[in-house]
């Protein structure tokens, strides 16, 4: 049973199921029976939208022509896109240097494969990352293609109307925070030996200092080397 209008369930697919007027017979026959979806609210959609075409292509008795049923359903569905073709488009429209999201892009479809954009995951997204990293890319160089690829899925998701999560929305990389610590650091170094000079102690003190610990960087927390220069500078 089902309590969408001309509508009825059976074993969990529902159906458009309709019995026509007098005048429509000769051009559909008594009933009208088709499969929709099992999904609820897709049916209720279906079946609205075919209720609606169907009233108006009879409603001229003198004019009236057989709608195909199937096509009509077939292009309710929601349009199907592989990210390439989205890719294309989106490349097409924007003014932006097209090779660093080609590349970018040319990588992921190479490790998960070339599908409807609505079925990439989260996973996807982290095969991509770990990828990138093990092949020695610089954190900057990860975030760069992480950001290149968002923008092609926010377009796609956007275009397609999809409510989706981007799968490389706020992904994080390991390391990115330390990396963006240590810059920060060595800019204020910067600063200091454009005021100071470079025969300036204190920059000359910090700079032997920084030059010893960034071999360790990746196995010591960056806070161990930040209070280390706290104190050499005192």
């Amino acid at each position: 049973m089902s309590h969408i209008k001309y509508t009825i369930c059976r074993s969990g697919t529902y159906y458009y199921n309709r019995r026509l007027p007098k005048h429509a017979v000769v051009a559909y026959g008594r009933f009208i029976r088709c499969q929709l979806t099992k999904d609820p609210l897709e049916a209720e959609a279906y079946a609205m939208r075919l209720t609606e075409v169907l009233d108006s292509s009879w409603n001229d008795k003198a004019k009236m022509k057989a709608v195909d049923i199937q096509s009509l359903l077939e292009s309710f569905k929601p349009r199907s896109a592989l990210l390439s073709e989205m890719a294309n488009e989106y490349l097409l429209l924007k003014p932006i240097d097209q090779t660093p999201p080609k590349v970018a892009l040319a990588t992921f479809l190479h490790l998960v494969g070339d599908r409807d954009v609505a079925r990439y995951c989260r996973d996807d997204a982290r095969v991509f990352v770990r990828n990138l990293s093990k092949n020695g890319n610089k954190n900057a160089t990860i975030r760069r293609r992480i950001n290149s690829l968002s923008a092609i899925f926010n377009y796609a998701f956007s275009e397609l109307d999809l409510d989706k999560r981007n799968p490389f929305s706020k992904l994080m990389i390991s390391g990115e925070e330390e990396d963006n610590s240590m810059t920060t650091v060595t800019r204020k170094e910067d600063r200091e030996l454009t005021r100071n000079g470079p025969s300036s102690k204190s920059y000359v003190d910090r700079y032997k200092l920084i030059g010893i610990e960034v071999a360790h960087l990746k196995s010591q927390p960056i806070e161990i080397l930040k209070n280390r220069l706290a104190n050499t500078s005192k």
